[in-house]
């Protein structure tokens, strides 16, 4: 079969170039088209780039090894490549986009976490807290919530935090 002159094959394989080139350029700006695939999932800009990708590819095998007819080898390639891009979806992108954005943090969100005291606080002064996080440990100015002296290597919560300091609280939890 020809299309515009030229086999099957090589327009499968012209089309698997081209969407290789644009899933590649994809790659450095897909954050341009993000919001396209907010509506409607299905039109999702990788789904689409997959469909065409794994079509063209299936086909190109399919017209290799088989003696199909072209027409069949066009639905089939297309049938294959609906289910893979469904497992794409499924398994790849919704897991993804559900997963944290970030390890990051900011000071309000240790707001109650329990820390330790690592430069004993004086009353009306300042001292070290050291807070454990799936980061690492994070070593913060506090001082005492109600101005209390709280020593060394005594665990606190953390009450509130405004402008970098963190007010805290000697903390004993409950046993059962």
């Amino acid at each position: 079969m020809e299309i515009f002159g030229y086999s099957i094959e090589q327009v499968y394989f012209f089309v698997l170039i081209v969407m290789a080139a644009v899933t590649f350029l994809y790659l450095f700006f897909g954050d341009v088209t993000e919001a396209i695939g907010e509506g409607i999932p299905f039109l999702h800009p990788t789904l689409i780039l997959a469909f065409v990708t794994l079509t063209s590819a299936t086909g190109l095998i399919l017209e290799w090894y088989t003696s199909w007819n072209s027409l069949v080898i066009l639905f089939a390639a297309m049938i294959i490549a609906a289910i893979l891009d469904a497992l794409i979806y499924f398994l790849v992108l919704i897991p993804l986009s559900s997963a944290e954005a970030s390890l990051a943090y900011t000071d309000e969100t240790l707001a109650g976490q329990v820390a330790t005291v690592i430069i004993p606080i004086p009353a009306d002064g300042y001292g070290e807290i050291m807070i454990e996080t799936v980061n690492g440990n994070l070593a913060k100015r506090a001082t005492g919530l109600e101005n209390e002296e709280i020593e060394f290597g005594k665990t606190v919560l953390v009450v509130e935090v405004e402008d970098g300091t963190f007010y805290v609280k000697e903390y004993e939890p409950i046993k059962l």
